[in-house]
């Protein structure tokens, strides 16, 4: 590697070597002819590379690119043009000489040390320039000026290391949080699933009453699938599960659509939240339409998969769905998906989370034909007034409020 070096850097090819061989016998042309300690044969120069007549292939060309941008620049910045020419005495051309080599040199120099970060705003440059600027050749004016500068700059650098740090920090807190509460629920789900027909705690229920109002009495006995999960928490209200998916989780029911966003079965919190079904749903008296939500999440959990179903293929291979409540079990097929969103409340228009009774066939048919309007495809299924539905519905990020819906028909 060592025979591939030229002006400090190395190169990997030997074709590389030789076109950087050619920049600097180009820059050595140069420097033959251009006097660096002159302010006006600088500035001419360095307009001449910018408008083509010099050509570079390598690094070497661009260090003296910058070299001669720098230099330039500082020449301007102390009020000379292309017409400026200094004394050409022995004693002037000394200091213009050091001041012009120091300047340039984009590199450590012995008399300072000290280096200076510039950005190329002027031809809008891309990369930031590191020169390594002596201030022996400037007065004293000037190199205060220098000095107040890079103090300026190497606290913007501090600040914007320590900015990076926190936020750095922040999202590792954060993707630390998500993927813990990521795994618990997986693990949880998974005991949970082991616990169906677990008859460990089944012996505690043999059957529920359930009162709705002083005449109506019903008796209901909890499957003894589910007895032990519900010996566990009474909010339990069923089970949901798509076979060849990641959907197989518990479903819960409280007087409210906000506990289970962010409680899981145990009643811990959990950013997964958990499948729920809508509070005025009624799996006894049973709504026209039951309706489960979840959150879409990331990581594939609760309901982060179900838009896979606007692929109709995907459709196809898993219409069949079953939601188990308590007390029976249950197999529906899907017939409708179609994206929507949360609209306001005197906004006219078909709200699918509003539809959960059909007190006629007119009223059920109007809904159908909205559901069949969205749909992003025709399954082929269809329903008649006195069908039982069901909908799943999750966050769509599609648009503000968005929600994707999967709607399916009782078959069993």
């Amino acid at each position: 590697m060592e025979g591939f070096e030229v002006a400090g850097r190395r190169f990997r090819t030997e074709a590389d070597y030789k076109a950087a061989l050619r920049d600097q016998a180009k820059i050595e042309e140069i420097r033959r002819h251009v006097h660096m300690e002159q302010p006006g044969e600088v500035i001419t120069l360095y307009d001449q590379m910018q408008a083509g007549r010099y050509r570079f292939e390598t690094i070497v060309g661009n260090d003296f690119d910058d070299e001669i941008y720098e230099l330039s620049q500082e020449y301007k910045r102390r009020g000379y043009n292309k017409d400026s020419r200094l004394p050409t005495g022995r004693k002037a051309k000394k200091k213009a000489g050091n001041t012009a080599k120091d300047a340039g040199a984009a590199r450590s120099t012995a008399d300072a040390g000290i280096s200076v970060k510039t950005a190329d705003a002027g031809k809008g440059r891309k990369k930031q320039k590191n020169a390594d600027i002596s201030l022996n050749g400037y007065d004293k004016n000037m190199q205060k000026v220098i000095l107040q500068e890079l103090k300026k700059r190497e606290m913007r650098r501090r600040l914007m290391i320590a900015l990076c740090a926190v936020v750095a920090a922040g999202c590792f807190a954060y993707f630390g949080v998500y993927y813990y509460f990521a795994g618990r629920t997986d693990a949880a789900y998974r005991s949970l699933a082991g616990l169906k027909g677990n008859r460990a705690l089944a012996a505690r229920t043999s059957g529920v009453t359930i009162h709705y109002t002083e005449d109506d009495d019903v008796e209901l006995k909890v499957l003894e699938e589910y007895q032990t999960l519900y010996n566990k928490n009474k909010s339990l209200i069923g089970w949901l599960k798509i076979d060849d998916t990641d959907i197989d989780y518990p479903v819960m029911q409280t007087v409210n659509n906000e506990y289970y966003l962010d409680h899981n079965y145990n009643q811990e919190y959990d950013k997964n939240g958990s499948l729920f079904l809508d509070k005025d749903c009624d799996v006894v008296h049973r709504n026209t339409n039951l309706i489960i939500y979840g959150h879409h999440m990331k990581s594939g959990k609760m309901f982060g998969n179900l838009n896979k179903y606007s692929s109709e293929d995907y459709g196809k291979e898993h219409s069949t769905i079953r939601f188990d409540t308590i007390y029976e079990k249950g197999t529906y097929e899907v017939m409708y998906v179609f994206r929507s969103k949360i609209y306001n409340e005197d906004e006219i228009v078909f709200k699918y989370y509003q539809f959960l009774d059909a007190s006629s066939e007119k009223e059920f048919e109007s809904n159908m034909q909205e559901m069949a309007a969205l749909s992003l495809y025709d399954t082929g299924v269809t329903a008649v007034y006195g069908d039982e539905l069901l909908t799943l519905s999750t966050c769509d990020n599609s648009e503000e409020d968005g929600r994707f819906v999967v709607v399916a028909k009782r078959i069993q």
